[in-house]
């Protein structure tokens, strides 16, 4: 038998084409007269080499891969537009030199320009309340300005609520109505004894921080004219039914508008309370220069486990916003702590004394 190999018809440019793709011109077969090879014959060739090593690698490699060795896994059928889209992304991906350009426009003039909202359809422009007006600039620079770390809690007020309800005049035996959130500034202002740090301003030109000593309890009050922040003065020295006369008193001047401007100024911190109107956590902005405010939601009845079972548990939403360069995050966890424990239970009757 003989070595030679079987003589292949084929032109001089047919070979150099086969030779620059790496293929062996003995192993193609020819479609052109007495088995004469062509150009065609060597770029279907190479199609169907490329196609079959395609199809080794891929099985290698999903033979190679068995995502359930790692634990328990959930096959699900392609899509079927995925499924008709893979194909297309892949041959285009495949096929297609891409080049990627990368530049950056300078588009200040285009956002700085006014927007004209009256494009989209009819609009009704008035101006801005005077509370608003006044009191943005200061929240932009509070905003801006304080590096604010907002911390979540729930207290349950169980107890607290039940020996609220109980309250009854001494002399009268009259049955005393007094706002939960009474309680929440006695139990502000036992933390603020405790923590220095939340009862303090900070003096960046002196490089200095104030620490107060008396304790005026801001309270945020939902008016038709805009959010007002009044204080309680002395608040340390007041019990729960003269908080209670005192929170009626300013919630009414300043719906009257009859408050004294200067009642804005020089708090200890605030509270806001939306649990009147409703809602659980959000992120009270500090009032500037005071390093600390607390956000009240609704309470809402949950389970709880309580040792051994679940129980029906009144619980208050607690939204506790700091000045991150006074006070850290376990000091504000700690603070959160122990305003838990002054509303929760066995400890509500301190607070009305």
């Amino acid at each position: 038998m003989s070595d030679k190999k079987e003589i292949v018809s084929a032109s001089p440019k047919v070979r150099k084409l086969a030779r620059e793709f790496g293929a062996d011109i003995y192993q193609i077969e020819g479609s052109q007269r007495k088995g004469r090879v062509s150009e065609e014959d060597v770029k279907s060739y190479i199609k169907a080499s490329i196609s079959e090593k395609s199809t080794k690698k891929q099985t290698a490699v999903s033979k190679e891969y068995d995502h359930s060795e790692f634990g328990e896994i959930d096959i699900q059928p392609i899509p079927r537009i995925k499924k008709i889209a893979g194909p297309h992304l892949e041959k285009a991906w495949s096929e297609i030199p891409h080049v990627t350009q990368h530049d950056e426009a300078d588009i200040t003039e285009a956002v700085s320009k006014e927007y004209d909202h009256s494009e989209f359809g009819e609009i009704d422009i008035q101006p801005i309340p005077r509370i608003k007006k006044i009191a943005g600039p200061h929240l932009e620079k509070a905003w801006s300005e304080i590096p604010h770390v907002t911390q979540h809690d729930e207290a349950d007020i169980t107890e607290m609520e039940k020996f609220r309800k109980t309250l009854r005049d001494l002399y009268t035996g009259e049955k005393i109505s007094i706002t939960p959130l009474a309680f929440i500034i006695r139990a502000v202002v036992k933390a603020l004894k405790d923590y220095p740090n939340f009862n303090a301003s900070l003096d960046l030109k002196k490089e200095k921080i104030i620490y107060k000593k008396y304790f005026h309890v801001g309270i945020a009050i939902d008016t038709p004219h805009g959010l007002m922040v009044p204080k309680i003065r002395d608040a340390d020295k007041k019990d729960i039914t003269e908080l209670g006369k005192e929170l009626k008193k300013i919630t009414k001047l300043c719906k009257e508008l009859k408050i004294d401007k200067k009642e804005f100024f020089g708090g200890s911190m605030t509270i806001s309370s939306l649990g009147s109107i409703g809602g659980s956590f959000f992120t009270p902005i500090i009032n500037q220069p005071e390093v600390a405010i607390l956000g009240i939601g609704r309470a809402e009845i949950k389970q709880i486990f309580m040792g051994d079972k679940y129980e029906n548990r009144m619980m208050l939403p607690l939204s506790l916003s700091y000045d991150h360069r006074v006070i850290d995050g376990a000091e504000g966890a700690r603070f959160c702590v122990h305003l838990k424990e002054s509303l929760g239970k066995d400890f509500a009757y301190k607070l009305a004394v």
